[in-house]
């Protein structure tokens, strides 16, 4: 097979995959996730009530809408986007160790919640979209992988480090994550240079497969299996550690649990990545909704460790597939100008996650207990019919040019 032409000014594709990993580790697995191991120390060491945790989860998912609703109106220089908001996640981490105020905190959480939005849709619209340009979908799995990397290096580092205590903790994500955002910069400044001058920071215009019209320009279904997505994978995702922690008193081994489930959700993007580049888009996204129902129905048969580390597999095994399916398909549905959409799936995303602990607390509320129970169940019903309607979909809009796929073995360039 003949080599593929690259645009000379455009990255290689090991740096489009590199920077999106890095970007997506720094934005969502420091940005975003770092504060599920690291609250369990600030509740030890008396910085933060269990409402006060609560307050501080809600108002990061508060600032990922406000940041997605935002994202499209910012995105039309994406790699500018994005490397902004990771000096800006990278400050706002360091600094919440710093401060011992819950004002403050809940103003750093919230801006953590934005940034990492901008950095998801300006990831997901500039180097999924010069990955296909080049047919190398496949090597998505690597930038998506990021998210998973980040989760389980911020865990690691709140179990191996966690004698140091939650503000130096802080403060040493922070740096990490000042360290990852300078390499993703010296990855585009290298790739820039050797071209011969600054790359084009936005996308060259794709073949217009549709138009969006306004309103959900209709992609309403995709939003909504998105946003249902994130109503079933925020409750387990969210409850199972507690889970474990009641079944577990060592944390030196329930401290593992967010590590684990960091390394499962990168493995999973880079098994998918050569699957996605062959399978249909909508099928994988369905069997991803299949395994998250699996895991918010087997809490409610069983409250065993094995059901809980199951549950906890099945989840983050698939949460990750289910994003890079579910934005690369939103990519190729209004693949001429992409922000809009992608915004629109990241927004439907935060209200999902918003909702799943809201409607468990309103079930509590009306039905006694701890609301869990229903709210699960809710939320498989919800995942498994979305698999449904996923699995009749098409993989393309009918009249979208087809995108070259090639196999998984080709190599990278």
């Amino acid at each position: 097979m003949g080599r593929m032409h690259r645009p000379s000014r455009e990255p290689s594709t090991v740096a489009i995959c590199l920077a999106g990993a890095l970007a997506l580790a720094v934005a969502m697995g420091i940005g975003r996730f770092a504060f599920t191991p690291l609250l369990p120390l600030m509740q030890r060491e008396g910085l933060l009530g269990t409402g006060g945790g609560a307050a501080l989860a809600a108002v990061n998912y508060a600032g990922y809408l406000l940041g997605a609703l935002s994202a499209a109106h910012l995105a039309a220089q994406p790699r500018r986007l994005v490397l902004a908001s990771l000096l800006a996640t990278a400050a706002v981490t360091a600094a919440a160790g710093l401060v011992h105020a819950m004002a403050a905190w809940v103003l750093l959480r919230g801006l953590a919640g934005v940034l990492s939005a901008w950095v998801m849709v300006g990831i997901s619209s500039w180097a999924i979209g010069a990955l296909a340009r080049r047919g190398r979908a496949d090597a998505g799995g690597w930038v998506y992988a990021g998210v998973g990397l980040g989760i389980a290096a911020a865990g690691t580092l709140a179990w191996w480090r966690g004698a140091s205590g939650a503000a130096a903790l802080w403060q040493q994500l922070g740096l990490l994550a000042l360290l990852a955002a300078a390499v993703v910069a010296l990855c585009w400044r290298a790739n820039d240079a050797a071209a011969g001058g600054p790359a084009a920071s936005t996308p060259a215009a794709a073949p217009q497969a549709t138009r969006v019209h306004g309103g959900d320009g209709g992609h309403g279904g995709l939003i909504l299996s998105y946003g249902l997505f994130a109503f079933g994978y925020i409750l387990p995702a969210t409850y199972l550690p507690a889970m474990a922690r009641t079944l577990v008193d060592d944390p030196r081994l329930f401290g593992l649990a967010w590590p684990v489930f960091g390394a499962a959700a990168a493995l999973s993007t880079l098994l998918a990545g050569p699957a996605l580049a062959r399978w249909s888009r909508p099928r994988v996204w369905a069997v991803c909704h299949l395994m998250m129902a699996a895991g918010c129905a087997l809490p409610l048969a069983s409250r065993s460790g094995a059901a809980i580390a199951i549950a906890a597999l099945a989840v983050g095994g698939s949460f990750m597939v289910a994003t890079m399916a579910g934005l690369q398909l939103a990519r190729d549905r209004a693949a001429a100008n992409p922000a809009p959409l992608l915004s629109r799936l990241v927004a439907a995303f935060a209200l999902g996650q918003i909702a799943g602990p809201l409607v468990a607390w309103l079930a509590a509320q009306a039905l006694g207990g701890d609301g869990l129970a229903p709210t699960l169940g809710l939320a498989t019903a919800a995942l498994l019919a979305s698999a449904a309607w996923l699995h009749r979909q098409p993989d393309r809009q009918p009249g979208a040019p087809d995108e070259p796929r090639h196999p998984a073995a080709a190599p990278t360039r």
